[in-house]
Order: C-alpha cells, then structure tokens, then sequence
C-alpha cells in the first residue's frame, strides 16, 4: 500500500518570523554572537538551532543590566520603554519588529496621544502577557485594557468612547463576534470604533488549514507550546479532522498514528520551521514498511 504524504505548502515561518531570523544570522556570520530579547520565536527547536551557532536569548531584567551591545529585537515588537533602556545603556537595537506589528503599535499610540481622544478607552482583543501584546499596551503606557475573549467584556466601561484593536494573530472570526457584541451593548450617543488589525497572511491560513486537515485521513501538526498562533490553527485542523495531532517534534509521533493510514498531512504554526516538519516527514517514513510511501 503506497502511502502519500505531504507538507502543508503554506505552513511554516510567516513574513515576520523569516525576516527576524534572517537578520539574527546575517549578525551571528560576522560576529558569531547575538544577544535576542525574549525567544525569537515560540518554537524550541529552532531556538536551540539558533542558540548552537551563537544566539543568546536573554530577558529583560538582564537587558539592564547590558552596556555597549548589540541586541535584537523579534518580530512581535517591544514597549517603547525597551528603546529607552537601549538608549541609556548605549545598545545598538538591530529591530526586526515585524512591519504588521508596527504599524498597528503607530497606530494605537497615535490614537492613544490625541487629545481629543483623552477619555477614549483603548480596547486590545488578545493574550494578556504575550509579547506582542505587552508592546502594543506599552504605546498607551499601560493604560490600555486586554480582553481575551468575549467573556471578558464586562471590564469595559460601554459609558465610553471605545477604541478596538486585535493582536496580529487572532481569529477574525472571534473578533468579529466581540465587534457585535460591543455594538449591541454601547451606551446611545457613546463612539465606538473597531480596527480589524488580524495578519491576513495569519488569518488566510485557517481556510487553507481546514482544507489541507480534510484532504488527509491523518494531520501531524508541528508546533511549540508557546505559540498562540499554533493553538490557534490546530483547533481548526481537529475541528476539520478529527484524527489531527499536536506534536512539538519527531520524538512524541505514535506509531498507531499512522497505521493503516494512506494519506498523511503535515503542517504547522507560523512559528514552525519547514526544516522541522521534513524531520517529522522522514520520521514517518522510517515507520512504514519498505515500499510503503511515495
């Protein structure tokens, strides 16, 4: 029985996530050591292959505490009080803040700095303490209010104008459904605004994901743990296939799995390597009998 299986052709490092570690080895070929704050992405595999060739991941209490560095900062962007602190220390900032992230953080503060808009509550749908959240309430410092889900809207004062905006990578569909909900619930004569500032290059991928999950009997979704956009995406494989599983590496695949299974698919986050899910592909095939993939 042949079996066939196949990478997702869209799956993989997103824009932003290529141009950080793009700019993260074009640093490391002429000095052979980097500092980054925070991972630079949320996968621990491609971290590490970072870290072999001289990548240092540091956090940032020890980002204070550096001087006369050179120090990278990832795609999902960092509160302004992070240039302040490079300012001070004489640290040569090398930003590969993703394009995206940065216009909606020009975006909010813009909105957050105008003073017609001084008593305007600014609304950010997303994951408190993600890192790309953190920068976006850094433009307001601090003053802008997270909401996770549309459980959460209660902490919104819907006497006030209402400002909205979405971290890069949610559903559109959920914040579609918070936008109504927020609608329906606004006091008269109060303005409410809602700024749909989801990747599509993110948000494209559900449709494309959903297809892929049902073209196989079996998905292997490769993801880190850490990313938000992988939790994301492998929901909608399970919801479109069932027999979908989360996987971090090769190392956690069941033999089970794949018994009996002609058609295999393998995808991923926008954090997950491509180089990650060939390993898995070839993992798979070391399972099967001789002769029994194509």
């Amino acid at each position: 029985m042949a079996v066939n299986i196949e990478i997702d052709e869209f799956s993989g490092f997103c824009f932003g996530v290529t141009r950080a570690i793009n700019k993260a080895e074009e640093q490391l070929a002429q000095s052979g050591h980097l500092y980054c704050l925070g991972d630079i992405v949320h996968n621990s595999n491609e971290v590490e292959r970072l870290n072999s060739k001289g990548l240092e991941t540091i956090t940032h209490e020890q980002l204070r505490q550096l001087y006369d560095v050179k120090v990278l900062l990832r795609a999902h962007g960092e509160p302004p009080e992070t240039y302040e602190i490079a300012r001070r220390n004489n640290i040569e900032i090398i930003d590969a803040t993703c394009p995206v992230v940065l216009q909606l953080q020009r975006r909010i503060n813009k909105s957050y700095s105008q003073p017609d808009l001084a008593d305007a509550q600014i609304v950010i749908y997303g994951k408190r303490g993600h890192a790309e959240v953190n920068g976006l309430v850094g433009q307001t410092a601090g003053n802008a209010l997270v909401i996770e889900s549309i459980d959460e809207l209660d902490k919104i004062d819907f006497s006030r104008n209402i400002y909205l905006y979405s971290q890069t990578t949610k559903s559109v569909q959920q914040f579609r459904q918070i936008v109504d909900e927020i609608e329906r619930r606004i006091a008269p004569g109060v303005q409410f605004r809602s700024f749909d500032t989801i990747c599509r290059s993110v948000a494209n991928r559900i449709p494309q994901i959903r297809a892929f999950a049902q073209a196989h009997q079996l998905i292997l979704f490769v993801c880190g743990s850490k990313s938000s956009n992988g939790r994301i995406l492998f929901a909608e494989c399970k919801d479109a296939n069932p027999d979908s599983h989360l996987i971090s590496n090769e190392t956690e695949i069941d033999a089970q799995w794949i018994r009996g299974k002609e058609s295999i698919g393998i995808c991923g986050a926008t954090s997950t390597p491509m180089w990650l899910m060939n390993r898995v592909k070839q993992a798979i095939e070391a399972m099967l009998p001789d002769n029994d993939n194509n």
